[in-house]
């Protein structure tokens, strides 16, 4: 099945198959990639939680729109943070990106980090180390200049409850690619 198949598929499909593929921002003239190791799925207007729970509005407009785009916003006014739209046109379902390894462009992570250590391991940081910005928000992973690539790394993936959120916290709808030993 091929990304956009899977993007088009239920949320916790799309947020499973999207770990241990390649993230790649093009910014600036400038490229880096991180492989995705933590999503977070988010289920539209039946999740409480989920930005577009009450429906479409300017800022959630994208997350309605076809499978792929990105939708990405900033996390208490400070922090961008990126969701890739899942599911059927319409169903308002995402995938929020919240860490991931760098495996190209680390220089220009640490730059733009100002730090060597914990580059991509939390929503915030990934965006600000892929120099994502509400620049990038409407566009998506197909054509955009933040692209999915590549077959998953091998490795298993474990659930536990959403982080950071006061809403349905009981869903197990955070997934995490924890790496095959000797891989």
């Amino acid at each position: 099945m091929n990304l956009a198949e899977l993007l088009a598929g239920p949320v916790l499909d799309a947020a499973t198959s999207l770990l241990g593929r390649q993230l790649t921002s093009t910014v600036g003239g400038t490229t880096a990639s991180v492989t995705l190791t933590e999503v977070e799925a988010y289920g539209g207007e039946d999740d409480p939680a989920s930005h577009a729970h009450k429906g479409p509005t300017p800022r959630t407009e994208v997350m309605f729109g076809p499978p792929g785009g990105l939708y990405v916003y900033r996390s208490y006014g400070i922090h961008w943070c990126m969701n890739i739209v899942c599911g059927v046109e319409g169903s308002a379902q995402a995938v929020l990106l919240r860490g991931g390894v760098p495996v190209a462009g680390v220089d220009l992570m640490v730059a733009r980090r100002g730090r060597s250590i914990n580059l991509a391991d939390g929503p915030g940081k990934l965006c600000q180390a892929l120099g994502v910005s509400g620049d990038q928000n409407e566009s998506n992973v197909f054509d955009g200049p933040i692209t999915i690539s590549g077959e998953p790394v091998p490795g298993s993936i474990e659930s536990s409850p959403r982080i950071g959120i006061s809403k349905a916290v009981d869903r197990p709808w955070r997934f995490v690619l924890k790496p095959a030993i000797g891989d």
